[in-house]
């Protein structure tokens, strides 16, 4: 203690110059607006700096905590938004009664999906026992996915739209003029309608749809966009690039369709050697 005291006395000369240095910039603060103003400024945005930095180290040490409370929340919602995502098993689209009667619809979800490949597939999580057959037509609401290849009791599998083996009966909404999709592998966005004659008047900005022709799907479901029109290597023909209207990358929930006159069209087609298109 006696050194302690010993040290500050030692300082007694700069201690009492800091005090009468604090007391002069006291009297200056009090007596002086310009000077009192820009020194609560200061103070101001220093101890708002300090108190900042207090927080984001607080919230530093409370992230484990914090991460913990979210991820309860964030499975919360999960289970939550699962009920609200339920697909039904008929689809959005109004049906007149001729539809209806001939067409059957279910939903499903994407549990497996693949791009990079020549032949591309998907899985879905509804098999036999849902109701699920081979041949059944796959869209969402952006437009045509695929079609149904083989069945298991709890999951199936199609053929995705992504698989240059796949061809689609297609027509432009704008005149009806029909032909055929088909994807050439290159990339997942686009697709060539092909089998388009020469004299069909078809413009950039145009929708394809499918014909109804099929089989397989309605009439009406969205395929893509014409993106360019060319004359084709055959001058009979235009080649046509459509952008496609479903988003494969991010497509999760489907509609599966099941044309309920299927096998006695089927039939009738193989007897005349017809080969059908989706």
């Amino acid at each position: 203690m006696l050194r302690i005291l010993l040290f500050l006395y030692s300082l007694r000369s700069f201690l009492l110059f800091v005090l009468l240095e604090v007391l002069a910039i006291g009297l200056i603060v009090a007596n002086n607006s310009p000077q009192g103003a820009a020194f609560f400024n200061s103070s101001n945005a220093f101890t708002g700096s300090v108190l900042k930095t207090r927080s984001d180290v607080a919230d530093f040490f409370s992230l484990a905590e914090a991460n913990s409370a979210l991820l309860t929340k964030n499975a919360e919602l999960l289970s939550e938004l699962k009920l609200l995502k339920e697909i039904p098993d008929s689809t959005f689209i109004a049906l007149d009664s001729a539809l209806e009667e001939k067409f059957e619809f279910k939903g499903a979800r994407i549990i497996s999906n693949s791009l990079r490949f020549g032949q591309n597939h998907l899985t879905l999580n509804k098999g036999s026992k849902d109701g699920i057959k081979p041949g059944m037509g796959i869209f969402n609401e952006q437009g045509v996915i695929g079609r149904v290849k083989s069945v298991s009791a709890n999951y199936s599998v199609g053929i995705s739209l992504l698989n240059t083996g796949l061809t689609l009966s297609s027509k432009l909404k704008t005149n009806n003029s029909f032909g055929t999709t088909n994807w050439d592998g290159k990339d997942s966005e686009h697709a060539r309608l092909l089998y388009v004659p020469s004299h069909v008047v078809a413009n950039v900005g145009d929708t394809i749809v499918t014909t109804g022709f099929s089989n397989v799907f309605p009439e009406g479901i969205p395929i893509g966009i014409i993106s360019s029109v060319e004359k084709g290597e055959d001058p009979n023909f235009l080649d046509i690039m459509i952008d496609l209207s479903t988003d494969f990358s991010s497509a999760h929930y489907v509609y599966l369709v099941e044309n309920n006159q299927i096998e006695e069209l089927d039939s009738l087609h193989q007897q005349a050697e017809i080969k059908d298109e989706l």
